[in-house]
């Protein structure tokens, strides 16, 4: 199936590994011109490289801490003709209410919370005027399905789909799709690192790290390229009524028990 998104220029933030390096290679297999974003621009250049090893497509990087306002519209002002807005970027790290400063809150928040919501706001401003755009935001089952031991991704995610399901239900009326994924444990170095604080938390011990997934659907952690798929069929104009949504991507574990 042609999904339509060779030629598009598509924005990912996060890219240089996990889940936004995936996204690079699903984007580039259909042809895309990618913009991969990310702080590490060592990291960054080796992601690009590999995909422009496995792609014809066109690939470009961006170095930039986009927890920082600055940086945000710095990035926008550069690359204002793109199609797609990927919003991927983030870590808030495990603990419950006491675990976490608020200063920590703020520091976190400023790149998975206000980062999205600033990114969409100044895509927003470029694509409305030219009544088309795409903007997907990645976010997170911990906001359908909060956990106190991750009560500050919890607030944070609950947020996002808050406001992706806000902006998106009157986005179309200006040709503009914003709609979200919630991915649930994915495999990642970042689901290991918050996997061992909650085993730490939960049994003493951070090497019972396996134990605190659970009872995983398929009897497994779910691929980063899943996720990437699923985020470039949604871009298809094939499933352009799609927008104020955000689906949930967990197998069904939230209703497992």
């Amino acid at each position: 199936m042609d999904l339509k998104l060779a030629g598009k220029k598509v924005l990912v933030t996060g890219g240089s590994k996990g889940i936004g390096a995936a996204l690079g290679q699903a984007f580039a297999a259909e042809g895309a011109h990618v913009v991969l974003v990310a702080r590490n621009g060592e990291t960054l250049g080796k992601t690009a490289d590999a995909i422009r090893a496995r792609h014809q497509a066109r690939i470009e990087t961006h170095v930039a801490d986009l927890s920082n306002g600055d940086a945000r519209a710095a990035t926008m002002a550069r690359f204002g003709d793109i199609d797609i807005l990927v919003n991927n970027a983030g870590a808030i790290p495990g603990g419950n209410i006491f675990d976490l400063s608020m200063e920590k809150w703020v520091e976190v928040w400023q790149l998975k919370v206000f980062g999205y919501i600033h990114m969409t706001k100044l895509a927003l401003e470029q694509m409305k005027p030219r009544k088309s755009g795409i903007i997907c935001n990645i976010i997170g089952m911990a906001g359908p399905n909060v956990r106190y031991d991750y009560v500050c991704g919890s607030t944070g995610n609950a947020g996002l789909n808050a406001f992706t399901k806000a902006v998106g239900s009157r986005s179309p009326d200006y040709g503009v799709r914003v709609f979200g994924i919630n991915p649930a444990a994915t495999r990642t170095d970042r689901i290991t690192t918050l996997a061992r604080t909650r085993a730490k938390s939960t049994f003493g011990d951070e090497e019972r790290w396996e134990e605190v997934l659970g009872d995983l659907p398929f009897g497994r952690l779910k691929e980063p390229e899943e996720v990437a798929a699923l985020a470039v069929m949604l871009c298809a104009p094939q499933v352009e009524y799609l927008s104020g949504a955000v689906i949930d991507m967990d197998g069904g574990h939230m209703f497992r028990k």
